[in-house]
């Protein structure tokens, strides 16, 4: 059972979608399983009624969609860095000949609005602002809500946002949140194979993405947001999972992920009770890790409703990772220079509240063969 920050486990009805026939992708069989993503992709990224925004599904990995976002903003960049996915972002952009100006923090903690309202107004002005919500590195999800505020203050600086490890296990409020660009591949919170991705962009991205030369072709992420509109992908797609996402946001919306007691609740109702779920699972692992005497590595504030990475104290990680294998549980140790310090559980998707006790209790047994897990620190 896939307990690591993901990919996560997929639902059998899921995987069945996975099998469908080819179809070809200028059919109308085509346009019809786009049209099938329209009404729920707004609700999965939270928009406002009548929002200008667009959504989009592109064929690639979310990695391709954090590069296409870069395409649609003018040079200057400032990357927030708080852990190995957002260092990425910042890389994708160097490497992209982007002048990128980076604030560092420190693995574990949070953003702190202020800095990065000094640095904007100091260094500024910046076409972008590249942060990762929830870094599955660490475990730290960054509160949208005061960079919005800041951001506001810097009207002509765009907000782009890897929403990977976050997106269908927490509320996004794309609008509210003032997010122009942000982006997710679907094998974390949506619960489905790897393979496609998805985003969203504000009216002011595209405005700023036409005006940008060099977009390239694959990933310029007019052609993406456009070829969806008009219910055309760029080039031959996944349709498997096509299929697949089109089939989990329709059971997601109608509520048939939910807990028998949340049974009945539909639309934006039903995705609220999915966040819930999200939270309550988190409130649980946390618990969970308290009663042994360990602690999470993020800071209070910033701790992630879909990934807990948890210091691993004196507990020798790498046993523990392989004694929960051996009960047919698999949980990640820490990643990078977290490794065998700290260790993470994806407690995402549909996965269930019963099915995390399950865990927990494997858990219980492989610590206790294990011996003494109170945190150094």
């Amino acid at each position: 059972m896939l307990w690591i920050p993901g990919p996560t486990e997929v639902r059998p009805e899921i995987l069945a979608e996975c099998s469908r026939p080819a179809i070809g992708h200028r059919s109308p069989a085509m346009r019809e399983l786009i049209e099938r993503l329209d009404p729920h992709l707004p609700l999965a990224f939270g928009m406002n009624a009548g929002s200008t925004s667009l959504c989009a599904v592109h064929s690639v990995s979310a990695s391709g969609l954090m590069e296409a976002s870069l395409h649609g903003v003018g040079p200057r960049v400032l990357s927030v860095v708080n852990g190995a996915f957002s260092k990425r972002y910042r890389d994708m952009g160097t490497l992209m000949g982007k002048d990128v100006t980076t604030i560092d923090v420190a693995w574990g903690a949070g953003v702190d609005p202020a800095e990065l309202d000094r640095v904007l107004t100091e260094s500024g002005p910046f076409d972008a602002v590249t942060l990762v919500s929830n870094e599955t590195s660490t475990g730290v999800s960054t509160p949208l809500g005061p960079i919005a505020e800041v951001l506001r203050k810097h009207p002509n600086t765009l907000l782009l946002v890897d929403l990977v490890s976050y997106i269908a296990g927490a509320p996004v409020d794309f609008d509210r949140n003032g997010i122009d660009f942000g982006f997710a591949g679907v094998q974390k919170a949506f619960a489905l194979p790897p393979g496609i991705a998805v985003c969203a962009a504000s009216a002011r991205f595209m405005e700023s993405a036409r005006a940008q030369t060099n977009r390239g072709w694959a990933l310029d992420p007019v052609r993406i947001i456009d070829g969806h509109v008009q219910k055309k992908t760029p080039a031959t797609p996944c349709t498997p999972l096509y299929y697949a996402l089109a089939k989990q946001l329709e059971d997601i919306s109608s509520g048939v992920t939910l807990d028998a007691a949340d049974r009945g609740k539909t639309g934006a109702d039903a995705w609220n009770a999915r966040f819930a779920k999200h939270e309550r699972m988190r409130a649980r692992m946390l618990a969970w890790a308290d009663a042994h005497g360990l602690a999470p590595y993020p800071a209070e504030g910033f701790r992630s409703p879909t990934v807990s990475c948890i210091a691993a104290g004196a507990l020798d990680v790498a046993a523990f990772v392989a004694g929960l294998e051996e009960l047919g549980f698999e949980i990640s140790n820490g990643y990078g220079d977290l490794k065998g310090l700290t260790f993470r559980v994806g407690h995402m998707g549909d996965h269930t509240e019963a099915g995390l006790e399950r865990l927990l209790e494997a858990c219980d047994r492989v610590i206790a063969r294990l011996g003494s897990v109170a945190a150094d620190a």
